[in-house]
């Protein structure tokens, strides 16, 4: 039995699946997961922003020398832009040529979506709770998503990965608040908690498949 935090707050007790024998698990799972998604959520108005602005410029320096010396993030300290422009950067650099030039012109919901793949192929942790809870649960047609089952989730990551067991319970619950926050903003999360489907048009389910075929299953989608 392991403690999970609830979505109050409250610990809850939650019995985990049998532990595999290690030599069963695929290489990927025991890669050490970068844990650092706690700076902020989908960042999607200055994703945005930097995106146009790399694209008149084509050079990651330069961007990030306009952004701070013109405060264009609208930060209160050059600490905080510095450390906005690097999450965001780190984000868009995971997206293709391609890609990064389709959503500048595309609508809203559609650059969130190429924005939760930055997301997700930034923080390898994200990229697998979106598959392994969020689009297991709506292929089996079961639409409520909780906190607790991202405890769930934190706690099986943790018995194998020491870099999420270390994680202090403070942190942690600021990583599945901008988690769960970053879902709402991408349009994939109701306000309700429930699993949204997404309908990707076919030219950006082209462009993900052609990045590699297994991003699609990021999204929550009968289709793909």
């Amino acid at each position: 039995m392991i403690d999970n935090v609830g979505s109050k707050g409250q610990f809850v007790m939650n019995r985990l699946p049998d532990k595999p024998k290690e030599r069963d698990l695929p290489r990927m799972t025991t890669a050490p997961y970068s844990m650092s998604f706690t700076t902020a959520s989908l960042l999607s108005h200055e994703s945005i922003l930097v995106a146009e602005m790399f694209a008149d410029v084509d050079d990651w320096d330069e961007v990030r020398r306009r952004i701070l010396s013109d405060n264009r993030l609208q930060m209160r300290t050059t600490n905080a832009a510095k450390r906005i422009f690097s999450e965001v950067a780190s984000r868009l650099r995971q997206l293709t040529p391609e890609q990064m030039a389709y959503m500048l012109p595309a609508e809203r919901r559609e650059q969130n979506y190429l924005l939760w793949l930055a997301y997700c192929k930034r923080y390898r942790f994200v990229y697998d709770f979106a598959v392994e809870v969020v689009q297991e649960k709506f292929r089996r047609l079961d639409l409520s998503l909780t906190y607790e089952e991202y405890d769930i989730f934190f706690n099986n990551k943790a018995e194998w990965h020491p870099e999420v067991a270390r994680i202090a319970e403070a942190t942690r619950k600021k990583q599945r608040q901008f988690l769960f926050k970053s879902m709402r903003e991408a349009e994939l999360l109701s306000d309700a908690g429930q699993i949204m489907p997404v309908f990707l048009s076919p030219h950006l389910i082209r462009l993900i498949t052609r990045d590699d075929p297994a991003h699609l299953a990021i999204f929550a989608s009968q289709t793909l």
